[in-house]
């Protein structure tokens, strides 16, 4: 074992400038686990590529100078983004990359190589990695894992999470300030919904990865996008049908059920699906393109007729949101869909531009959404 990994990167770093060692840092995370670290963390291994969505808020000027490993999926997962960070931050690149503990392909030798003080997860590979013992595994090489959520219930854990990603980086300040920020911003929706006791509920579909595979149809339960559904001010329409998260509505039932407002999430997953129907939404996008694409999507046997089609009431926007911190502006957007006249003077990309010049290092490119009516595009 080197002297390093006996006393840790930062222990050694203190110990060179003569500095006395940092406190301890005790967390619970957002799986109920304590955890205690020898101080803020200087080398860091993040359980998913797109995890840099946080760091980037905590740690703007270099949001990868504590990452010594990540898994590879940022790239293929959210190509706009990657390439957006790569354009400034080209030494990325170097970055180790490893598989994922779900499918079985993290290489705990490659973690310990890494020498981190801790590794960051998210909570829905908790299972996975109970099933496969790499929680032991890995304290018994001294890396410790703090499980964060932005997926599975993000307006009950993102302001958790980015505290407890704070306590670990020390940048307690800078997460407060962002949490304030959020709920700021779900405020000046959640306000408003909350003022209309009488409120018309539009019936959503949200369909998930819309054109990402053949089969039809993929959305959410009682949480993620759905959730987001509900805040905004409308009915999930997949709710009744699906009893968790994530799930599958068939073509019948869309049309039974004939919503009002139909929502696609979207991503440039051509490293996924070459060549698929997929809508390509996100920083940079091509926004025309995307629209064709919806337009077509909505000619499968599951959508033609419904309500929704025939209104012009279709949209499509960046999957990402569905778990990331910035979920709130996703939240913003919906609300102007469904309730245009109650949120006139809300503008989500105004907000978006604000996120960007208040908390992140990369400027705001538009692309991240599109609708099939012309009334509903800025």
């Amino acid at each position: 074992m080197t002297l390093r990994m006996a006393l840790g990167a930062s222990a050694l770093t203190l110990i060179a400038t003569g500095m006395a060692l940092a406190d301890p840092v005790t967390l619970t995370d957002i799986a109920g686990r304590e955890v205690t670290l020898d101080g803020p963390v200087e080398r860091v291994i993040l359980g998913e590529g797109r995890q840099i969505f946080f760091a980037a808020v905590l740690d703007g000027e270099d949001p990868f100078r504590r990452i010594v490993g990540w898994r590879d999926d940022l790239r293929q997962a959210a190509p706009e983004s990657y390439a957006l960070y790569a354009e400034k931050f080209p030494d990325m690149a170097a970055i180790p990359t490893f598989g994922g503990f779900k499918e079985g392909t993290f290489d705990i030798e490659q973690a310990v190589s890494l020498d981190p003080d801790v590794m960051i997860m998210n909570l829905e590979a908790k299972v996975a990695t109970d099933e496969a013992g790499y929680e032991e595994k890995l304290a018994g090489v001294g890396i410790p894992i703090v499980y964060v959520d932005f997926r599975e219930k993000p307006f009950e854990h993102t302001a958790r999470s980015m505290q407890i990603i704070g306590q670990l980086f020390g940048k307690e300040e800078r997460a407060a300030e962002f949490n304030d920020f959020y709920a700021q911003q779900i405020a000046r929706v959640t306000d408003v919904i909350e003022a209309q006791p009488d409120l018309e509920r539009p019936l959503v579909f949200v369909e998930r990865a819309g054109g990402y595979s053949e089969d039809c149809c993929m959305s959410f339960g009682n949480g993620n996008f759905g959730t987001f559904v509900e805040l905004a001010g409308g009915e999930n329409m997949a709710a009744p049908f699906i009893p968790g998260t994530f799930g599958t509505v068939n073509a019948e039932q869309i049309i039974a059920s004939d919503p009002d407002q139909i929502v696609v999430t979207g991503g440039n997953w051509e490293a996924y699906v070459p060549g698929g129907k997929w809508i390509g939404v996100g920083p940079g996008s091509d926004e025309a393109e995307a629209k064709r694409k919806l337009a077509d999507l909505m000619e499968r046997p599951g959508f033609t007729g419904v309500k929704a089609v025939e209104a012009g009431q279709v949209h499509a926007i960046w999957h990402q949101f569905y778990n990331n911190p910035y979920s709130f502006v996703a939240v913003q957007r919906l609300a102007t869909w469904l309730h245009p006249d109650l949120f006139a003077d809300l503008d989500p990309e105004a907000t978006l531009k604000e996120l960007h010049a208040r908390f992140l290092p990369v400027a705001y490119r538009p692309g991240y959404w599109v609708s099939l009516s012309e009334a509903n595009t800025n």
